[in-house]
C-alpha cells in the first residue's frame, strides 16, 4: 500500500587517479591513561563540562536545535576507566562517538557526571558488545545518584552492530555480500580476483551504539553526581560510555475533553496490543470532532495506524509510548514490505493522501534490527498535507519520517530521532511548502535529514535550526535537487564514513536543481569523511554532479566548517561523466573554516565558484586543491575560481587565480588544532 524506495550505496565509478586508503595523521584506536578531569576548584570532575555536539556551546549560539536536555562528554567527567579516541577511521569506537571519544568501562569500573541543573530524566548514550554469532547481548549498567543506588538499568545491542557491504547485514561472520563491488580493503573486485582475496572477518563493523532514557523517580539538584558504573560480573566484556544527556522532565500532560484510548480498550501496560483500540479511538473522534489522547503508559502496536483528519496527543514523550515488534508478513506485500510493525501512517499519495493530521506528545519504540529497504517499517509515514508532527521521540525503526509525496504543508517539529536503520527524516517526491525545525537528530544509519526529489520535485522546503549528530553512513543534511530549497541554522556533527555535513547531490535518479538552494549560517565539526568506493577525503559541504549537471543559484552564506577531517568545501563530478557535467554559479560568502586537515576547497569538476569573505585558519594544504576534471590543459583548470575580496587567512593567495592547476589527489592530512572562539 505505500511505497519507499532508499537511495542504493552502490559502487560509483572510480577517479582516474585512485588514492591510498585513509591518509596518515589519523589513528586507528587511541587509548588513552585514565583521566580525572579537574574543574576550576580543582576537585577532579568537581565542575561540569556542558557541550553542544562536544563544542563549546559558544561557538555554536544560535544554531541546531533548542532541546530540553544538557549534554555532557564522558571524557570530560570523572572516570577510573580509559578514554578511547579521538579517531575518524571508520569501524571503530571512538569514530562513531560524539566529539570522536568516549570511555571505555571494565567490569567495576564507572564514569560519574555531575549535573550542571536539576534533572529527572537522563538519556545515556553507550556501546556493549556484539554476540559472538550476532543478534547482540544484554548487560546491566548501575546507576548512583550521590553514592546512592538509584536504578539498574538493562542496555542491550540488539539494535547495534551491522556488518559488512550495503545494505549490510547482522551476521559478524557472513562473507561479502557483494564479491562483484570494488572494495578499498583489496584494491580489488574480489570475484575478479585470483587468488580470491582474503577479507577479514567481522567485515566493516558499524553502527555501535545505541541510547536508553530512565526517569530516576524524583528531581536532583544542580551539583548532584550521576555515576554509571559497569558491575562487577556483568555479561559485557566492556562498556563504553559516549555521554550523558540530563533533563528535567515535565509532568505528564492531560486532555480531559478528548477521545481516550483506554475508554476504547487499549492497554496502558502493554501486554496486550492496542492497535484496535486506537483505531475505534480515531474513528469516534473524527466523528465526534475530538482529539485523541493517549495517557501515560506503554501500548503495543505492531501494525500501522492509518491517520487522516485527526489529532493524536500523548502525555508527553517521556510519558507515553507506543512501541510495538516487528511482523513477518505472510507474503510480501503489494510494495515489496517482507515486515510490518508500529506507525503512523497517512494513506497512500495516490489515494490522495492525508490531511489535516496533528501528531504530538508520544514517543514511538520499534522493533527494527536490519535494513531491508522495501520494508515499511518506518516511525511516520505515507503523505500527510496540511500536517504537523511535535514533540515526538522516534527510536529504533527503520527510518524515523519518511514522507512519499506529492504533499504539501507539513511541519515537523521539536521531535528527537535518534538510533535509525537508515535515515532520521526523508522528503521523498513532491514533497512542497513544509518545514523541518528545532528537530534533534543522532546515530542515523543514513542521511540524518534529507529531501530527494526523485521523478517529482521538492519545492520551497526549508531544513532550519535542526542538530545531526554522527550519522554512520551517508551525510547530515542531504538535498538531492528540487527547487527553491532553504537549509538554515543547523547544527551538523560527526558524520563517519561516505558523505559530508551538509551535500548538495545530483543523483539518485533526482529531478534537477532549479531556483535556489540556499544553505545560510550552519555550522558543521568534525565534517568531511572519508569516501569509501573513491578512496579521497570529502569536504565538510560537498556539492555532487553525478547524474546532471548543477546550475542553479547556490548561495553558500553564513556557515562555519569546523575542525574538518579534510576539505571545508569539495565539489565534484564523478570520473565516467566528469566531461559532461559540470557545477556552475555557486557563490560562498561571509564563511569562516576553522581547522583543515587538507584544503579550504577541492574541486574536482568543471564549472565555478566565487568567494567573498570567506576566512580560514589552521589549514592544512594548499588553500584550494584544483583538479578540475583532470584535463590539465595548458590554459589551466576547467574549474574557476573568483575572488571577490574580503578572503583572509592567506588561503585564496593570487597565484591560485582564476584556475590555477594545483592538483594533488591525495595530500597528507594535517589534523587541525581543536576549533576556538574566533
Amino acid at each position: 500500500m505505500f511505497r519507499i524506495i532508499m537511495p542504493v550505496r552502490g559502487r560509483p565509478g572510480r577517479p582516474a587517479a585512485t588514492v591510498t586508503a585513509l591518509a596518515a595523521g589519523l589513528t586507528l584506536l587511541v587509548v588513552a591513561p585514565t583521566v580525572a578531569v579537574a574543574g576550576p576548584s580543582g576537585t577532579p570532575g568537581a565542575t561540569p563540562v556542558v557541550t553542544r555536539a562536544a563544542l563549546d556551546p559558544a561557538l555554536v549560539a544560535g544554531r541546531g536545535a533548542n532541546v530540553g536536555f544538557v549534554e555532557q562528554e564522558a571524557e570530560n567527567a570523572r572516570t577510573n576507566g580509559e578514554v578511547i579516541g579521538p579517531d575518524r577511521t571508520a569501524y571503530t569506537l571512538p569514530s562513531e562517538a560524539s566529539g570522536r571519544r568516549a570511555v571505555r568501562l571494565t567490569p567495576g569500573e564507572y564514569v560519574e557526571f555531575v549535573l550542571p541543573s536539576a534533572a529527572n530524566g537522563i538519556t545515556v548514550r553507550y556501546s556493549i558488545p556484539d554476540a559472538p554469532r550476532g543478534g547482540g547481548i544484554t548487560a546491566p549498567l548501575r546507576v548512583a545518584v550521590n553514592g546512592k543506588h538509584v536504578r539498574t538499568m538493562t542496555l542491550t545491542s540488539q539494535y547495534s552492530w551491522l556488518y559488512n557491504q550495503y545494505p549490510f547485514t547482522n551476521d559478524p561472520q557472513a562473507g561479502l555480500l557483494h564479491p562483484d563491488w570494488w572494495i578499498t580493503e583489496c584494491q580489488c573486485v574480489p570475484a575478479a580476483t585470483t587468488p580470491y582475496p582474503s577479507i577479514s572477518k567481522p567485515f566493516r563493523p558499524t553502527h555501535f551504539y545505541d541510547e536508553q532514557r530512565l526517569l530516576l523517580g524524583r528531581t536532583y539538584r544542580a551539583g548532584d553526581r550521576i555515576r554509571l558504573t559497569a558491575p562487577p560480573g556483568s555479561t559485557a566484556a566492556w562498556t563504553v560510555i559516549d555521554l550523558l544527556d540530563s533533563e528535567l522532565v515535565a509532568p505528564p500532560h492531560v486532555r480531559l475533553l478528548a477521545a481516550n484510548v483506554l475508554a476504547f480498550g487499549a492497554d496502558p501496560t502493554g501486554r496486550r496490543d492496542s492497535a484496535d483500540a486506537l483505531d475505534k479511538a480515531i474513528a469516534f473522534a473524527r466523528r465526534a470532532h475530538l482529539k485523541v489522547y493517549l495517557p501515560p503508559g506503554t501500548y503495543q502496536v505492531n501494525r500501522h495506524i492509518i491517520v487522516d483528519d485527526v489529532t493524536i496527543e500523548g502525555a508527553g514523550n517521556w510519558h507515553t509510548v507506543i512501541k510495538g515488534r516487528e511482523v513477518a508478513l505472510p507474503t510480501p506485500a503489494p510494495d515489496g514490505s517482507v515486515h510490518t510493525g508500529v506507525g503512523f501512517y497517512g494513506r497512500d499519495a495516490a489515494d490522495g493522501g492525508s490531511r489535516n493530521v496533528h501528531l504530538s506528545g508520544f514517543a514511538i519504540e520499534g522493533d527494527v534490527r536490519e535494513r531491508i529497504d522495501t520494508d515499511q517499517v518506518n516511525a511516520i509515514g505515507g503523505a500527510m498535507s496540511d500536517s504537523t508532527i511535535d514533540g515526538l521521540y522516534l527510536h529504533h525503526t527503520k527510518v524515523g519520517v519518511w514522507f512519499d509525496g506529492p504533499m504539501r504543508n507539513v511541519w515537523v517539529t521539536n521531535s528527537i530521532i535518534v538510533d535509525q536503520i537508515a535515515d532520521a527524516l526523508n522528503f521523498h517526491t513532491g514533497v512542497t511548502d513544509s518545514v523541518v525545525a528545532h528537530n534533534f537528530v543522532r546515530n542515523t544509519g543514513d542521511d540524518g535529514l534529507a529531501m530527494w526529489s526523485e521523478k517529482t520535485a521538492n519545492a520551497r522546503n526549508t531544513f532550519d535550526h535542526n542538530t545531526v549528530q554522527s550519522p554512520t553512513l551517508a551525510n547530515g543534511i542531504a538535498i538531492y535537487g528540487g527547487t527553491d530549497t532553504t537549509v538554515s541554522r543547523n547544527l551538523v556533527a560527526d558524520p563517519v564514513r561516505e558523505g559530508s555535513g551538509i551535500h548538495a547531490g545530483s543523483r539518485f535518479g533526482a529531478e534537477p536543481f532549479t531556483g535556489h538552494l540556499r544553505i545560510t549560517d550552519n555550522t558543521t565539526a568534525r565534517a568531511g569523511t572519508y569516501e569509501l568506493n573513491w578512496n579521497i577525503g570529502l569536504g565538510a559541504i560537498w556539492i555532487f554532479a553525478l547524474d546532471r549537471s548543477i546550475d542553479a543559484a547556490i548561495q553558500v552564506t553564513g556557515d562555519a566548517y569546523l575542525d574538518n577531517t579534510y576539505n571545508a568545501i569539495m565539489l565534484v563530478s564523478d570520473w565516467p561523466v566528469k566531461d559532461l557535467y559540470s557545477i556552475t554559479n555557486v557563490q560562498f560568502r561571509d564563511i569562516r573554516v576553522d581547522g583543515t586537515g587538507t584544503s579550504v576547497v577541492s574541486a574536482r569538476a568543471a564549472g565555478s565558484a566565487s568567494f567573498a569573505n570567506v576566512d580560514a585558519r589552521n589549514v592544512g594544504a594548499v588553500g584550494v586543491n584544483n583538479c578540475g576534471s583532470f584535463h590539465f590543459t595548458p590554459a589551466g583548470s576547467e574549474f574557476t575560481v573568483t575572488d571577490l575580496g574580503g578572503n583572509d587567512g592567506g588561503w585564496l593567495a593570487p597565484w591560485l587565480l582564476p584556475n590555477t592547476i594545483t592538483c594533488d589527489d591525495r595530500p597528507p592530512v594535517s589534523p587541525p588544532p581543536p576549533p576556538a572562539r574566533w
